[in-house]
């Protein structure tokens, strides 16, 4: 974590600790698996670096791209410019670029490798809904995610999914077209028991790969829920208000209904950036597998968090 104010989450962080763990573990596990049966998919691997590595890399542009989000200069912005020059100030911390989203979503989100490197964004949406001190709040929570690296600690714990969907993906190719799986020839040299032998490896192979994809996505998504509790408790703590950040959350998750779903679905995929979810309405994978915890939960923690100050004041 960087030398910023923003106050320890001890607990939070053990929790993200074992998840990590829990992770490594498994990617070990997969790796002896594929060795073990001969697989000679190196290349879904090498792929797998080469992609997480580009989005660990890029994160800044790409978020700001999918956001169609610009930066913004003191001279643009000066409002904004303001509340990050104060929080930066602080915390002790670096001052990311300032940008801003033209969207009537009601949302902001912060990312890049490193506090240096890093772009805060806010959208149009939510500056017209929140006033100046629950638009510092939640711009708070989001330095929050810049300060402890986020970033950096997401794209690491979704390498292992990511690798296991390639390789699934590549398996479910190579029997469909024909192509050898890497077991030392095409499927066409296999006859008898040998033929027979590699088609049970292979759909032994994607079995594995499809139970570690599950699992490694089960447990990044509850390193981001982690995540998404201490960015809360430690820009909560850092502004001294938690009530501030419940108002905003509050109304930010109040007018998102009001947003037309043709809009938040394009959105959804981008929810681990955001400081609130997105949800369409209908079916979908993100309410099954929420980026963020519920409403209620933050509340709570939130509201403890403004008891706890106040008897301490």
């Amino acid at each position: 974590m960087a030398a910023t104010r923003y106050p320890r989450d001890p607990g939070l962080t053990a929790r993200m600790g074992v998840t990590m763990f829990l992770l490594l573990l498994l990617y070990v596990a997969f790796i002896g698996i594929l060795i073990a049966v001969g697989v000679g998919y190196v290349f879904v691997l090498v792929l797998a670096v080469l992609l997480l590595g580009g989005q660990y890399w890029f994160s800044d542009r790409i978020a700001l791209y999918a956001m169609h989000g610009h930066e913004v200069s003191p001279q643009q912005a000066p409002e904004l410019h303001a509340i990050v020059d104060r929080l930066c100030a602080l915390a002790n911390m670096p001052k990311p670029r300032v940008a801003i989203a033209d969207t009537d979503m009601p949302n902001a989100f912060a990312t890049g490798r490193s506090p240096k490197k890093a772009v805060v964004c806010a959208t149009t949406g939510i500056m017209r809904r929140l006033n100046e001190q629950e638009l510092e709040a939640v711009l708070a929570h989001e330095l929050s995610h810049v300060a402890h690296r986020d970033v950096a600690v997401m794209t690491l714990a979704g390498f292992l999914g990511v690798a296991a969907g390639l390789l699934t993906r590549t398996i479910l190719w190579s029997s469909m077209f024909g192509f050898g799986g890497g077991y030392g020839g095409g499927r066409g040299g296999g006859r008898g028991n040998n033929g027979q032998n590699i088609i049970l490896i292979e759909m032994g192979v994607l079995l594995v790969t499809v139970i570690v994809y599950a699992i490694s996505f089960l447990l990044t998504r509850a390193l981001s829920r982690y995540r998404e509790l201490s960015a809360d408790r430690s820009g909560a703590l850092l502004i001294g208000r938690p009530s501030l950040l419940a108002s905003a959350l509050q109304k930010v998750s109040g007018d998102m209904a009001r947003i037309p779903t043709r809009d938040l679905r394009r959105s959804e995929a981008f929810n681990a950036f955001f400081f609130a979810p997105v949800k369409s309405n209908g079916f979908s994978l993100s309410s099954l597998f929420a980026t963020h915890p519920p409403l209620e939960v933050r509340l709570a923690q939130l509201s403890q968090l403004e008891a706890q100050l106040g008897r301490s004041h």
